[in-house]
């Protein structure tokens, strides 16, 4: 009903008669589940003529007729009329309001986007744009067209707050151009436009809403004003944090950055440095927001994890990808090496006068790469170290003169209670060391007490005793010790354990297992600590704690019992392995089987009401998982070092986290290869890293890994195991060009499968056969391996699967020329692979649309699936999806005739398959440069690709084969 009206059962379109029995049956549409009487039905139909009355029976008869071969729609006759009987997911516009509720609920908005989606590919048209809604609708009906409007403007933010302003231009400039009064789309499409660099146009658009709004007696509203006005002048963008609130003093530091940034040269840059809690990155950070004018085309930050404890430093690649994102390249265009981002960082700031705070640096080696080498940009770096000549003039931060130290505890304390008391708050400043992090935490411990006099927190103070043996931290953390014992016990211990946390940061649950207390009273401790400035809230109910209190909390004071931090992170690491045990049992429990045994327990849990609250936990809590892995693997726990790594690898397989994927996995592999009876966990982890692998193209790397895990399952009597190890070793196989040998381990896997009763198994084993069969050109046994498989995986709920197999199904029929069943498996895959957030499966899904769109001729709607396809891929590390695309886009691009952009993609795709080591991408490869170098005149170059093709499908027993002989033998030219 979302366009004009239609019915399809499968593929095939429902007739549903002439225009009277279509209003009959949009009655019972719009009252689906409910009755309706005769009477009703020819008020609204007939206009209420009696005489019509005797009519309604033979429509309904009819309407019985055309649903007669579909078994879940049905016209029923109930006491008080008719009754038409269909399922949500059946009627578009349910499906459209189901799918816009999921998305306001969804927690991750990757999942959001892919569900609003598909809520908005639903609408065809305007709301059964073929009837006379006036005179069927009736005046109880709701129309959903405000609701598309609705989901068009969330789904148009989402896709800009996560950089894609392309989709989200695209998708708004219909519905502006339709209604210009609409102020929300237009301030969405504008901010798209300018994101993009087309102010004109952003300019343009404004102009035209301002006059539609005029002609109802309305004036733009300031967020449309401020858009305008921004376009004018080329507002930059501006990621820096809000000014330290208090910010006092350093203006000669201030002076010497304002100085550098006036100052004429190649390159310009300020290092500063100094100790912890002096105060860094709130001088950077008030130098950006001062210079901003002199600045106007960005201002950036970004925090490089120098000495956070317990994290890695961000490597030069992820901070040049932040900096690219934060300048406004979409995601999709920033390349994968460190040098071509570097090239293009460093040309998106030529021209430009930007300023990049590069916070936190442990070393020159990490921000050399960062700095604007554009003469009119300034980049600010902060460090504990100083810098060398290269990379900017110094600037040492000392701790802050008296008078200025005076100034900021008066302005954060509160000058009232400090009226006669300037002595007095000068010893206070000077036990904090006139350092602003200490200063800061005293003046928030004075101003929660309210009724203690200054010469109290002074006493303090001055009892204070050093901390740690460096003389130059003892004025420093005086403050910091104070406010900690000003701390109840169970406050006390919190604040210690923090300073020992493996992850960024912790939840309330977290924390209450790593005290082992309940889960109410942490969460008043942590609000406590966080009052008191010694923690930071991230999130709700989230909270991490600053780098120098952080090895303040680590240093001292002593734990209450020697083991005290190592109990406690134990318990922590419990609280992860349970808590993730149950989120992947949750969100994945077709994996259940496999999962390995968790002997641990917890005292607290987080609890999961269904598959998306678990893969929210896992998705808030990778970072902290990831480091506990490595926290384990450093302590001498292999269990949990392992079991962690083998439980989050379907999250990393299913986000296409591979850097994550790999560096847990072979942790957890050192640890279980150090154990000589460890062959339980050593399966395990074997055969998930060669799944890793494999997805990287590192084929061979992954068929060792997966045929030693396969040892190991067998000395175990493990069946499942094996069965999901000869999987793993299959698919190598059949990359490699192997397909006999891959046959032969699919079979067994499948014959395990069954043996094991795994549904699912035997679903993903039947699918494969599939593919194979339908490379070695057996499309009838193909296609019945496929239809037996998908109704397996949708019995066992397994959506991942059921997209990768719908999708197999699919590309066989496109090729027994079934293209209607094929558009409906891919767009089906598509739509599942929105649901789970999934880039892989969804570019998958979209090349093969596009296929199925050049075998019928529709070589452009072909060619825009392709490119949707490439730009969802970017960001995914799937070797054999890099290679499809390339070489699916090159046969798009050799349909419509542009012999040089098919050249070119089927070269790249011969790269990539030369790189991994698949024949039979290569094969097709060879194949398509060798026509295309014949139809570009170069027969000599190609002599050599038609002889690869030859062999390399005669090597692999394909049928094409003797295509390639047949068709190169009739040629004439210079390629014989």
């Amino acid at each position: 009903m979302l366009g004009p009206l239609e019915a399809w059962h499968g593929s095939a379109r429902v007739p549903l008669g002439d225009q009277q029995q279509r209003f009959v049956l949009v009655v019972l549409l719009l009252h689906a589940n409910r009755p309706v009487s005769p009477e009703k039905l020819t008020d609204i139909v007939w206009g209420g003529n009696p005489e019509r009355r005797v009519l309604v029976r033979g429509y309904i008869s009819k309407l019985r007729t055309a649903f007669r071969d579909v078994d879940d729609v049905s016209i029923e006759t109930t006491p008080t009329g008719y009754q038409l009987e269909v399922g949500e997911d059946q009627l578009d516009t349910t499906r459209f309001a189901r799918l816009q509720e999921e998305a306001a609920r969804a927690a991750d908005p990757r999942r959001a986007i892919g569900l609003l989606r598909t809520a908005v590919d639903l609408w065809r048209g305007r709301f059964l744009e073929d009837i006379d809604i006036d005179r069927v609708g009736g005046t109880e009906v709701l129309y959903p067209d405000d609701g598309y409007f609705d989901a068009v403007g969330d789904l148009a933010e989402l896709e800009l707050n996560a950089g894609d302003h392309r989709s989200a231009r695209d998708r708004l400039r219909p519905v502006v151009r339709a209604d210009p009064a609409r102020q929300k789309h237009a301030e969405l499409l504008m901010r798209a436009l300018i994101a993009g660099g087309d102010r004109v146009e952003a300019i343009r658009v404004f102009h035209h809403t301002r006059e539609a709004l005029a002609g109802e007696g309305w004036e733009p509203g300031p967020k449309l004003r401020k858009l305008a006005a921004r376009a004018e002048r080329g507002e930059p963008a501006g990621y820096l944090p809000s000014r330290p609130g208090g910010f006092t003093g350093r203006e000669a530091e201030l002076a010497a950055i304002g100085a550098v940034a006036s100052a004429p040269g190649e390159r310009r840059a300020v290092w500063v440095s100094g100790a912890p809690g002096v105060g860094k990155t709130g001088l950077a950070v008030e130098a950006a927001h001062r210079l901003r004018d002199r600045f106007p085309d960005g201002q950036l930050l970004v925090r490089l994890n120098g000495y956070t404890p317990n994290l890695p430093p961000v490597t030069v690649s992820d901070a040049l990808t932040q900096l690219l994102v934060e300048l406004g390249v979409p995601a999709e265009q920033i390349p994968a090496s460190v040098n071509r981002k570097f090239a293009l960082y460093q040309t998106e700031l030529y021209g430009t006068r930007t300023l990049v705070v590069l916070d936190n640096a442990r070393s020159p080696e990490q921000v050399r790469s960062l700095l604007p080498e554009a003469s009119d940009c300034l980049a600010v770096v902060t460090s504990r170290r100083v810098g060398e000549p290269d990379t900017g003039e110094h600037v040492r931060l000392s701790p802050l003169p008296p008078e200025d130290a005076l100034a900021l505890f008066h302005t954060l304390a509160g000058p009232l209670r400090l009226r006669g008391r300037a002595a007095e708050v000068a010893d206070v400043v000077k036990r904090c060391g006139h350092l602003p992090m200490p200063i800061r935490v005293a003046a928030a411990l004075f101003r929660r007490h309210e009724r203690w006099p200054l010469r109290h927190l002074l006493r303090l103070l001055e009892e204070s005793g050093p901390w740690n043996a460096d003389v130059d931290d003892v004025a420093g953390t005086a403050a910091v010790r104070v406010s900690y014992l000003q701390l109840d016990p169970p406050q006390r211990e919190v604040f210690r354990l923090f300073g020992h946390l493996p992850g960024p940061d912790l939840d309330v649950v977290g924390a209450a297992a790593l005290v082992a207390r309940d889960v109410a009273g942490v969460r008043a401790v942590l609000d406590d600590l966080h009052e008191v400035c010694l923690l930071e809230e991230v999130a709700p109910e989230r909270y991490r704690m600053l780098d120098p209190l952080k090895e303040f909390a680590a240093a001292e004071p002593p734990p209450t019992t020697a083991t005290e931090r190592a109990d406690a992170l134990l318990r922590l690491l419990d609280f992860y392995l349970v808590g993730l045990a149950d989120a992947v049992g949750t969100a994945y429990p077709f994996d259940r089987a496999q999962l390995p045994a968790v002997h641990r327990t917890s005292r607290v849990v987080p609890h999961f009401g269904d598959k998306r609250d678990a893969a929210a936990w896992i998705t808030a809590e990778r970072d902290n998982l990831v480091a506990a892995i490595r926290y384990a693997a450093d302590h001498d726990l292999p269990g949990h070092t392992w079991r962690l790594a083998v439980l989050i690898w379907r999250h990393f397989h299913t986000t296409s986290r591979f850097e994550d994927w790999v560096e847990t996995m072979e942790l957890a592999r050192g640890v279980v290869c150090a154990e000589p009876d460890e062959d339980y966990g050593r399966a395990h982890v074997l055969l998930r890293l060669a799944t890793a692998y494999d997805r990287l193209g590192r084929l061979a790397d992954a068929l060792e890994l997966a045929t030693r895990a396969l040892a190991g399952w067998r000395r175990l009597g493990n069946v499942l195991g094996e069965a999901v190890t000869l999987c793993a070793i299959a698919v190598p196989l059949m990359e490699l060009g192997r397909h006999d040998e891959a046959i032969e381990n699919f079979g067994a896997a499948l014959e395990k499968y069954r043996q094991c009763e795994d549904v699912r198994g035997q679903a993903h084993a039947l699918s494969m056969l599939g593919v194979l069969n339908e490379e070695r050109g057996d499309l009838d046994l193909a296609l019945r391996q496929h239809l037996a498989a998908v109704p397996m995986l949708r019995e066992v709920d397994h959506v991942q699967g059921l997209a990768h197999a719908l999708n197999n199904l699919g590309t066989v029929q496109q090729r027994l020329g079934l293209t209607d069943e094929a558009l409906a498996a891919h767009l089906e895959a598509y739509e599942l692979a929105g649901e789970l957030g999934d880039d892989c499966l969804a570019a998958y899904a979209l090349n093969y649309t596009g296929n199925v769109l050049r075998s019928r001729g529709e070589l452009d709607e072909a060619a825009r699936y392709q490119e949707r396809a490439r730009t969802i891929a970017a960001e995914v590390s799937d070797a054999d999806l890099r290679t499809r695309l390339y070489l699916d886009r090159a046969a798009t691009a050799q349909a419509r005739g542009d012999r040089a952009e098919a050249l070119r993609s089927y070269r790249a795709a011969l790269d990539l398959a030369t790189g991994t080591g698949s024949r039979g991408h290569g094969a097709h490869a060879h194949l398509g440069v060798a026509r295309n170098l014949h139809a570009l005149g170069q027969h000599t170059t190609a002599v050599e690709h038609w002889d690869a093709a030859e062999a390399a499908f005669v090597a692999l027993g394909q049928p094409e084969a003797g295509e390639v002989r047949a068709e190169h033998a009739v040629l004439t030219c210079g390629c014989r």
